[in-house]
């Protein structure tokens, strides 16, 4: 609300956001105008391959330094603080320090995923709601807490399920297989999308690549 109000329209654009957003990102664009890659039905054109590269050279990035921190003798402290907090404050570890430092790194995680900003032509503050936040969870308890490449791989499969359902859905709405209008049928695949949280939760908690041992959720 505070972002959308008109008195910080100079700065935000207030409830029409942010037009153009992306330009000084796509100004580093390497690739020719004309360059542009084929698959099947989709046609990327030179800044949508650009954001993609960048994109996966982050996660890959992301993903090594993960990788290698948990293998770390910090990681094994952190796995002890995730299981058992008592335990590791008895070995004269600050479990305290190493919440802190495992939000800090968490929060600079974050941070750099905010690349996903940089793909729409327009910012719009109705975007990061609390929806975002819903999302994230529902991916991370797909591909399996406590791994790498779990939310990695989670990702592309929700996000290729959310876009499966929502064209399923406005399909038997237009053809009049469903009885609810097109306003009702945006909110479906939050239905769904719920119904399949609950259960990954009671039936695969440890999700597609975690381990059921390592994670909480069957306790």
């Amino acid at each position: 609300l505070i972002v959308r109000s008109p008195e910080l329209g100079p700065w935000t654009g207030g409830s029409t956001g942010i037009n153009r957003s992306g330009d000084n990102f796509y100004a580093l664009n390497p690739l020719p105008e004309d360059f542009t890659i084929k698959l099947g039905t989709i046609v990327y054109n030179s800044d949508a391959v650009w954001i993609r590269l960048v994109a996966w050279v982050v996660v890959a990035l992301a993903a090594l330094l993960v990788w290698q921190l948990m293998r770390s003798p910090w990681g094994r402290v952190v796995k002890g603080v995730r299981e058992n907090e008592d335990a590791v404050r008895a070995l004269g570890k600050n479990v305290f320090a190493y919440k802190m430092q495992v939000l800090v790194i968490g929060g600079v995680l974050a941070g750099v995923g905010t690349i996903f900003a940089i793909m729409p032509t327009s910012l719009q503050p109705d975007n990061y709601g609390t929806q975002t936040t819903f999302f994230l969870w529902a991916i991370l308890l797909l591909g399996g807490a406590a791994t790498v490449l779990g939310p990695i791989v989670g990702s592309m499969i929700f996000w290729a399920l959310l876009a499966l359902t929502d064209g399923f859905v406005s399909l038997g709405v237009n053809n009049g297989i469903l009885p609810i209008t097109t306003l009702q049928s945006g909110q479906i695949r939050y239905m769904l999308v719920g119904l399949a949280l609950m259960l990954l939760v009671i039936f695969r908690p440890q999700g597609i690549f975690g381990k059921k041992s390592e994670v909480m959720f069957n306790a």
